[in-house]
């Protein structure tokens, strides 16, 4: 098979569409024929030679991917060959075959085109784990989501209006902004024009937000702390701002507030078959009906990986930019 290598770390040019061998599943797994896959900042991190993959995960870059399932391994049931799938991945995404646990396996949502789904697994079940799953959050809230118009962010706004919570974005320009309105964002701030903190506080009457998810890391960690209501909760899931920053305990005492930070490609298959499970009870049967969708910037040939990794750099794109395997036949 052909994968996306990453002989040397560097730049987008560090990506080579190379032969490989094909990977075999072992317990536990099924062997996935990819259809596409999705870009993702850690692929970014990967190729850099910031994040190298777990132990015992495919060298490849890639999050998550559609296809179809090609064999069982040994002790897999509830699949059969043939399926149209779509995997959560701790690598290998980024290849024409990759090998998935079957705990990391959703079936693609009614009505969702194959090549789409790849841009569901890993958004969804970040949102999910962090922003339910950990943060709570319930009707009614107000709920902030920085980089709306990211992958992450557009399926965000999404879920958070699916359970009635009042949705606040930030983004960097008009257009971003007009497109998350159009998911339902209900707050819209222009983080280079305007303070989150104090728009937040001019929407909300004062009280500020009961959850945010957060990118950004240090660089928003105060000014966090000071958007946050009373009893509100903090998600950080990326370090873009970086990765040191002081936190006023006082300021969380005073607000009986919570802090939390968690990645999701190194936790252990138990804990990522939990997530996708509640990923699947709670999120599919929105995607079913319509209430939910996968927002693609764009679909480029895997082989252009290096073009996919320069558009997510760039910051030009909305939602996710997806990587089309030769076996699309598109």
């Amino acid at each position: 098979m052909h994968a996306i290598t990453i002989p040397e770390p560097g730049g987008p040019e560090a990506l080579v569409w190379a032969e490989v061998p094909d990977p075999v599943p072992g317990d536990g797994e099924v062997l996935v024929e990819v259809v596409a896959g999705a870009v993702n900042r850690a692929d970014v991190l990967q190729r850099q030679g910031f994040y190298n993959p777990p132990p015992g995960a495919s060298p490849y870059p890639g999050l998550e991917c559609s296809g179809r399932i090609l064999a069982l391994g040994p002790g897999v049931t509830g699949w059969a060959v043939g399926d149209t799938v779509c995997a959560l991945l701790a690598g290998g995404g980024y290849a024409e075959k990759v090998a998935v646990p079957a705990g990391q396996l959703l079936p693609v949502p009614e009505g969702v085109d194959p090549v789409e789904a790849a841009a569901l697994p890993e958004v969804t079940a970040t949102v999910w784990s962090n922003v339910f799953m950990v943060s709570h959050l319930r009707p009614g809230e107000t709920f902030l989501v920085h980089g709306g118009s990211s992958g992450i962010g557009t399926m965000a706004i999404q879920l958070a209006k699916a359970v009635g919570a009042r949705v606040a974005v930030t983004a960097g320009s008009p257009e971003k902004l007009a497109r998350c309105a159009e998911l339902g964002a209900d707050i819209l701030i222009n983080y280079r024009e305007q303070d989150f903190v104090e728009e937040l506080r001019e929407n909300t009457a004062g009280a500020g937000a009961d959850v945010i998810l957060d990118l950004m890391g240090a660089k928003y960690l105060d000014r966090n702390v000071q958007a946050l209501a009373v009893n509100g909760r903090l998600a950080i899931i990326g370090l873009q701002g970086g990765a040191k920053g002081e936190l006023n305990l006082g300021a969380l005492l005073t607000k009986r507030a919570a802090v939390t930070a968690t990645s999701l490609r190194g936790r252990p298959l138990h804990e990522k078959a939990a997530i996708v499970a509640a990923v699947r009870e709670h999120v599919w049967p929105l995607i079913d009906g319509g209430v939910v969708r996968p927002v693609v910037d764009r679909a480029l040939p895997m082989a252009d990986a290096a073009e996919a990794h320069r558009v997510l750099e760039s910051s030009t794109h909305i939602g996710k930019v997806l990587l089309v395997a030769p076996s699309a036949g598109v």
